[in-house]
């Protein structure tokens, strides 16, 4: 026997839960009528407390929101049927809102209103469930960012920085207030792709932030540390010590690389390669290894426009026949990026991988032997 009140708190949990509230504003034929149950009292209850249920059935009979189902129930210590409030029948999502009584729900559902009505629908759900993206925006700039994420692609950055790119009216700032809120809009449209490469990356914008690299000293001689980060900037000018570079597009496959007299690895540079302009390169034995993918021989083809003499480790079409069972989609690929620096048989790799169901073999999928036999036949070890 629950009261309007007790009903109001629950159907504010509902509003709290992401799922159900996505669910109950954006699928409108299976979710509405929204029914909650009042329960009925018992037949002790009348006996023992007759006042109480009064109190109840008049307090349910001064609800003018969405409509109170009633039912008449035969009571042994009454002498005809009790027409009791059985349920809460909300028929729209507004009455819903209207229902939970509280006002920063309200002001919230009317934001989403506008949001939803404004923005593409393949951005509704994130908006929906995830609040805390717009929450503290100006709605109109929420919106903005919907059409400049609709207006983005791949690379669209063509190697400027962020805040040059004039599309949908955005001031210079924008990426800086609103990073997280355009990634998150990216994501919706790219499978997550945006979020794991990083915006600048997925851009493919000149990075206004320093970039860290790692460099792994397989010699175990040529630096004081294992392990060591430095800037993307001062790599290009600071040659480290060794006869051979060995480029890794992913950091994290560091723990697959053999030990390799006279080499040092730089891991994790992405799209980042301004420094292999460097001049100390030339006169380094350079290897590049990354995914087998469009995004990962796009990337090969820049470094190899500045180190005309690179070799590719790995990235060939036998690599991806021989482990395709481990290969997965590539949700967002590479197209209409430069691929001058490429072989013809890597050209012809990268448009397969185009029309391929499962174009991306990742690098740490490879097995260990095959990694330090490529490995070291580049470094005749």
């Amino acid at each position: 026997m629950k009261s309007p009140a007790d009903l109001r708190t629950v159907l504010r949990r509902y509003w709290g839960s992401a799922a159900r509230r996505e669910v109950l504003l954006l699928d409108a034929e299976s979710s509405w009528p929204l029914v909650v149950t009042i329960g009925r009292p018992s037949a002790g209850r009348l006996h023992s407390d007759i006042d109480a249920v009064k109190r109840h059935v008049q307090t349910w009979r001064q609800v003018k929101i969405g409509e109170v189902v009633w039912e008449s129930v035969a009571y042994r210590a009454a002498a005809e049927p009790v027409a009791i409030p059985v349920a809460w029948k909300l028929r729209k999502p507004s009455e819903w809102v209207a229902a939970c009584g509280d006002q920063a729900i309200h002001h919230e559902f009317d934001a989403l209103a506008v949001l939803v009505e404004q923005t593409d629908p393949v951005f509704h759900p994130l908006l929906v469930r995830r609040r805390s993206l717009w929450r503290d925006k100006p709605l109109d700039e929420v919106v903005q960012a919907a059409r400049l994420a609709i207006a983005l692609a791949p690379g669209a950055a063509g190697g400027r920085p962020l805040r040059m790119l004039s599309i949908e009216a955005i001031d210079t700032k924008f990426f800086e207030r609103h990073a997280h809120l355009v990634t998150s809009l990216l994501d919706a449209r790219f499978e997550g792709e945006v979020s794991a490469m990083g915006l600048e990356v997925f851009l493919d914008a000149q990075a206004e932030r320093d970039h860290w690299l790692l460099l792994v000293d397989l010699d175990g001689s040529l630096l004081p540390f294992e392990k060591l980060r430095v800037r993307g900037a001062e790599l290009r000018s600071t040659p480290p010590p060794g006869e051979r570079l060995l480029i890794v597009e992913n950091e994290r496959c560091w723990r697959l690389l053999p030990p390799v007299p006279g080499t040092i690895a730089v891991l994790g540079a992405g799209l980042d390669l301004g420094w292999t302009h460097g001049d100390w390169l030339r006169s380094r034995r350079v290897a590049y290894w990354g995914d087998i993918d469009t995004w990962g021989l796009h990337l090969l083809a820049k470094a190899r426009q500045a180190v005309a003499e690179l070799d590719a480790l790995m990235m060939t079409a036998e690599v991806y026949d021989q482990r395709h069972a481990s290969a997965v989609p590539e949700p967002v690929p590479a197209i209409d990026v430069s691929l001058e620096g490429l072989t013809p048989a890597e050209r012809a790799l990268y448009q397969r991988l185009l029309s391929e169901p499962r174009g991306r073999l990742e690098q740490e999928f490879l097995p260990e032997r095959l990694v330090h036999e490529a490995i070291y036949e580049w470094a005749g070890a």
